[in-house]
């Protein structure tokens, strides 16, 4: 247990949990750099990784914007994420933050800082989930889930 505790740490670049500096997702060859995925916790790569869809890298904020915890911008990994699209490279960032008020206001902000940078800025859809039922979505659900409609 001692020698898991001296060796995990946060990757320099994207700030994931790793054992190894940089992180497998910053070295991997087979990874798409153009593609950046920006996630609220480090444990949110999981659920991305789970698709095995996604095959770009990651940024971790290390939370969201919460002013009613005294959470700013200033305490998240958001001077990294800029500093990463800066160098260039980056064509789409991703940004796939919890459908909550606080991850909304964060996507939101972080889209205004991103956007006159160059890079394409998508936001992960969210609506109806596979398998449920209609008559037991929630308005705010149902919302999305029409707003993030796409032609078939």
């Amino acid at each position: 247990m001692l020698s898991v505790k001296d060796r995990v740490t946060y990757c320099s670049i994207c700030s994931n949990i790793t054992d190894v500096d940089p992180c497998t997702y910053c070295t991997a060859d087979d990874r798409d750099a153009r593609l950046l995925c920006v996630v609220e916790q480090p444990e949110n790569i999981a659920s991305v990784e789970k698709t095995r869809g996604f095959r770009g890298r990651y940024h971790v904020l290390m939370g969201t914007i919460a002013p009613l915890q005294g959470i700013g911008p200033d305490d998240l990994k958001i001077k990294g994420l800029l500093g990463r699209i800066g160098d260039g490279g980056v064509e789409e960032v991703i940004l796939a933050t919890n459908p909550t008020v606080e991850g909304e206001a964060t996507a939101l902000y972080l889209a205004r800082l991103i956007k006159p940078l160059g890079p394409r800025v998508t936001r992960i859809a969210m609506g109806v989930p596979v398998g449920s039922d209609l008559d037991y979505t929630d308005e705010f659900t149902m919302q999305k889930a029409m707003e993030g409609r796409r032609e078939m």
